[in-house]
């Protein structure tokens, strides 16, 4: 395909496996929004007549991804912040998302996509309910997500059906529209049962299935607490043990936090290639332990990074996560080298999307979704901007820069944020209307 659109950068990262840094580089677009060449330019082909040339001054990174969010949850925010997990959710969290409508599942989405995109946060994969407003959320901003509407039972959210209900109505959502869809396939759809604490056994076996039957992700919790899932361990062993004695770990699973798994737990991460979606600074909140994060990494499972919900966080941003994980890990080690800059931004992006099955969007190489993120370095965050040697520079980005020094964001080649705000919907729109709904859940 001819390139329509090239952006040229002083640093490119195109977080291959090495962490490549790019000097003088260009990432070169195709019309249906797709990267054609990424590399130094002067390799770079010559640019066809009428093509796009935009010419920045900082960095290119590919759209971090969140791999586990329920971003609906922005009027919630703050909501029970000094409760641990199972109090948090009884007695805040259950009880405030009895009084959301339908309607409120779209402006929060807005708002939250907004937020994670002006964080470079192109992708993420979401829990929660009324998922047809989530996607058109998504397809106004411009944004790319993973839909997985939640599938639970639980104290006051009767009104949204049996699991029954909500597993058969994905099912028919996906029958009807397929698994991707949208410009761009901004739009991927997979199942959300919540947890083994919520859900019986033969609940999260059904829902297996049909997952595993349409070639679709299941995103469930797993063992974020010791607390919540006590029965299920005293009556199996562990969380894990339950999923795999009842069929349900074949096919493409990602289980959020699996922050108190033991050896044996990691055994059968491995032995069913089940992904993790691991969340630092939401597990740090709310007092939830610390994931086993350098094992799971040491025995080849495929982690990516979550921020959980604008609730429990309480933010979007990815680069957070980063910072954290590599912190906490190297805490866990006592070892300042266990977990590098170039490793942990691995984490927030080709890992990412490789922990959700995903190959076509990560990292910045022929073939993918042109998600591409602008990170300005006229910042003391980088003293030397981009003169600066491979490794300061990518400590610089890791360790310094925060989400304020993303300019622009592109999805699919499409230019979503532009001067640190969103080009296809109003923020101060979006942000008076989470205030309304947050008003009213409170009133």
């Amino acid at each position: 395909m001819l390139v329509s659109l090239r952006l040229k950068a002083p640093v490119v990262l195109p977080c291959d496996p090495a962490c490549s840094v790019l000097r003088d580089a260009v990432v070169d677009i195709d019309a249906d929004g797709r990267i054609v060449h990424c590399g130094p330019s002067e390799d770079a082909p010559e640019l066809p007549a009428g093509a796009q040339l935009r010419e920045l001054t900082g960095i290119l990174v590919p759209g971090l991804v969140n791999t586990h969010a329920h971003t609906p949850m922005m009027p919630l925010r703050g909501l029970g912040g000094d409760l641990p997990l199972m109090r948090w959710l009884t007695e805040a969290i259950w009880p405030s998302e009895a009084k959301m409508i339908d309607r409120d599942s779209y402006d929060g989405m807005l708002l939250g996509s907004v937020e994670m995109l002006r964080a470079g946060v192109t992708t993420s994969v979401e829990m929660f309910f009324h998922g047809e407003h989530m996607a058109q959320a998504v397809l106004d901003t411009g944004g790319r997500v993973v839909l997985t509407p939640g599938i639970l039972s639980a104290p006051g959210l009767e009104r949204l059906g049996t699991w029954q209900q909500l597993a058969e109505h994905t099912t028919r959502w996906i029958d009807t529209d397929g698994l991707r869809f949208g410009p761009g396939d901004r739009i991927e759809l997979g199942y959300g049962p919540h947890s083994a604490y919520t859900l019986p056994p033969e609940a999260i076996a059904e829902i297996s299935r049909m997952a595993r039957d349409r070639g679709a992700l299941m995103h469930i919790h797993v063992a974020e607490t010791l607390a919540e899932d006590a029965k299920q361990r005293e009556e199996h062993g562990s969380v894990p043990r339950l999923l795999e004695k009842i069929g349900a770990l074949g096919g493409r699973v990602l289980a959020a936090h699996s922050v108190h798994l033991s050896d044996s737990d990691i055994e059968i991460f491995q032995r069913y290639d089940i992904a993790v979606a691991h969340c630092p600074n939401s597990n740090a909140k709310l007092a939830s332990g610390t994931a086993r994060l350098l094992d799971l990494l040491g025995g080849n499972v495929r982690v990516g990074l979550g921020t959980d919900g604008p609730a429990s966080n309480d933010d979007l941003d990815v680069w957070d996560e980063v910072r954290l994980a590599a912190l906490l890990a190297r805490l866990d080690r006592g070892d300042a080298a266990a977990l590098t800059a170039p490793r942990a931004l691995l984490l927030a992006t080709r890992d990412g999307a490789a922990a959700v099955g995903r190959d076509d969007i990560g990292a910045l190489e022929p073939g993918r979704w042109a998600d591409v993120v602008h990170v300005d370095v006229d910042s003391p965050a980088f003293p030397r901007g981009t003169d600066a040697p491979d490794v300061q520079l990518l400590s610089n980005l890791v360790w310094s820069a925060a989400a304020s020094q993303v300019t622009d964001v592109w999805v699919a080649g499409q230019h979503v944020i532009g001067d640190r705000e969103p080009t296809r919907v109003d923020r101060a729109k979006a942000q008076a209307e989470v205030r309304r709904i947050a008003e009213r859940i409170a009133s």
